[in-house]
């Protein structure tokens, strides 16, 4: 029996099928389920309502998955279920051949060798992926990078779901991984790299968003990772939150909201379930949760018209996923954080908002999640309304806490079945056809190229003509090599003399930079990320690309050189600047 509702069409897989031969047998199983999709009018469904989204192909019918996630279920001990609510990060960038150190590790972590032998012995639902660059505000629970090259990654990622098929659920891992793009980016080497949110948020094109997030899901989908905890939901407020910053679309939550459902909408497109985070908003708040809980001191009426609105419109999209964030929401359950609070995650996210997907924690091994011993954060994790414990900090104890609480009493039986159910639904509630081959990784440049120009912002300067004239010299503050080569080799191809010294100087900056990184003298400054600092130069022009990408840097040169228009406008207030001078 089927059931038909409009979704985009979506012909790649959200898991890669191709691993091993014992992944086919779950998809033989599981019959056609059409690719991308969330199950609807189920309580434990995958998706809070059905997504709104034009076409129209058949689905498979919610009783049947239903039918299919209880038949799992059974057969679960309280062990197995455990494991199905736990998404670690393991060391080492193979599944099996690991180093001594890498072996080290992993015995800290979770007393094994590997991150396959992990799996085994938890029974694992999920991992994720980690790694950072010198320039990410995520840095401090990133305690390893096991993401290198594609390549390397759909081996890794292989190798994982070899491991899970050899338990007895018999279900494949959600293998996430925080590719927002911009500042927080895991993978590099050899995608097709999307400018930051801030970028998507100047250009205000939904429509671009959405070709632009399809591209990224095909790519991570083709190295065989399902869940991208991206897009990030939240509005920046008008103190900025120097931890979100230009991870943010921007301060107006109706403009943020579009970006969010584009960009569901286009993970969903390439095959990955995408997740909207840090539930109720962390961008009103100037503590960096990483190191301490910080407070949200919004009124219940600002929550509900600033912070919320981008997630209620990431749900009425079809979000699979929501993330918890360490929030002290005042207005909510203050001294509380949001990933412990039963009224912010069941009473507010659920019963008010309507959300029936996967609730996940951030990171467990944050600072304010790390004030309990891992078992007993994972147990009261799951207390509040979260169905999936992201990176414990101690894998064994995270496990034992929840079965002891499940013996004890004091985690109820149907609770954690309650969290399987939908952790499964969302596994099976996207489709089997195959995955995007890896050589279609690095391949998108033009579905993000045109979003990246849109972007750029003039917000002081004159329209319609080249920003510079003759012979240019590129400078930057310290760290911007990559940013400032790839500049100079536009300018060049865009027809502008560039000259070592003498020249009009346009001068980069970008994340972290003070008014000491400024050029006195430059004729056009160029901000790389959130551009409140732009108020604090005096050149004659003023630029902001929101972004450092290669992308980023060819829309500039255009517009430099006057090949191209700057349409962007700031989606966050500048002091003393207009959000753009085109009008």
């Amino acid at each position: 029996m089927w059931s038909r509702v409009t979704v985009d069409p979506v012909p790649y897989c959200w898991w890669d099928t191709r691993v091993t031969l014992s992944t086919q047998k779950w998809f033989r199983r599981l019959g056609a389920v059409v690719s991308g999709l969330c199950t609807v009018a189920v309580v434990a469904s995958a998706c809070g309502t059905a997504p709104d989204n034009g076409g129209t192909l058949p689905m498979q019918d919610p009783a049947d998955v239903s039918a299919k996630v209880a038949g799992i279920i059974k057969k679960m001990s309280d062990a197995d279920l455990a494991g199905q609510v736990l998404m670690p990060f393991a060391y080492g960038r193979s599944a099996t051949d690991v180093s001594a150190g890498t072996a080290a590790g992993n015995k800290a972590l979770a007393g094994v060798d590997s991150p396959a032998q992990m799996v085994e012995k938890y029974r694992l639902g999920g991992m994720i992926l980690i790694g950072f660059g010198g320039n990410d505000p995520t840095a401090a629970n990133q305690p390893v990078n096991n993401v290198q090259s594609p390549e390397q990654v759909r081996a890794l990622t292989g190798g994982l779901q070899a491991a899970a098929a050899r338990l007895p659920a018999d279900v494949p891992l959600l293998i996430g991984m925080d590719q927002e793009f911009g500042v927080v980016t895991r993978l590099t080497t050899g995608m097709t790299v999307l400018p930051s949110a801030m970028t998507f948020g100047a250009a205000a094109d939904p429509g671009l968003t959405e070709v632009a997030w399809r591209a990224a899901g095909l790519e991570l989908a083709a190295v065989g990772v399902n869940v991208n905890f991206a897009p990030v939901a939240d509005v920046l407020g008008p103190a900025g939150s120097s931890v979100i910053g230009s991870r943010s679309y921007g301060s107006d939550p109706r403009a943020a909201g579009d970006q969010v459902v584009a960009a569901v909408k286009g993970m969903r497109a390439g095959g990955v379930a995408a997740t909207l985070k840090h539930f109720p908003g962390h961008g009103h708040t100037s503590a960096d949760s990483h190191t301490e809980l910080p407070v949200v001191k919004q009124s219940r009426q600002l929550l509900d018209t600033d912070d919320l609105a981008t997630f209620k419109a990431g749900i009425k999209a079809g979000a699979p996923i929501i993330m918890s964030g360490h929030l002290d929401v005042q207005a909510v359950d203050p001294g509380v954080a949001a990933t412990f609070s039963k009224k912010v995650l069941t009473d507010l996210l659920r019963k008010e908002l309507g959300f029936q997907g996967v609730v996940v924690t951030d990171g467990m091994n944050m600072a304010p999640a790390m004030k309990a011993p891992p078992g007993e954060a994972a147990v009261k994790a799951l207390l509040a309304g979260n169905d999936l414990i992201l990176m414990p900090p101690h894998v064994g104890q995270a496990h034992q806490g929840i079965v002891d609480a499940v013996k004890a009493g004091t985690l109820p039986r149907a609770r954690l079945v309650e969290a399987v159910g939908r952790i499964l639904h969302l596994k099976l509630g996207f489709g089997q056809a195959a995955a995007p081959a890896l050589s279609t990784v690095g391949t998108h440049q033009q579905d993000v190229a045109p979003l990246a120009a849109a972007a750029v912002t003039v917000l002081r300067g004159t329209c319609g003509k080249p920003l510079v004239t003759g012979p240019v010299r590129v400078t930057a503050s310290p760290g911007r090599d990559k940013a400032r080569n790839r500049l100079i080799e536009a300018l060049k191809k865009s027809g502008a003399t560039v000259v070592e010294s003498g020249g009009s100087v346009v001068h980069l900056v970008g994340y972290g930079d003070t008014a000491d990184d400024l050029a006195a003298g430059a004729a056009v400054t160029v901000h790389m990320d959130v551009p409140t600092l732009l108020a604090k130069s005096t050149s004659k022009v003023l630029v902001a690309t929101y972004s450092s990408s290669d992308l980023s840097m060819d829309g500039l040169a255009a517009v430099l050189t006057g090949k191209a228009k700057p349409i962007g406008r700031s989606p966050i207030e500048v002091a003393g600047l207009p959000r753009t001078t085109c009008a």
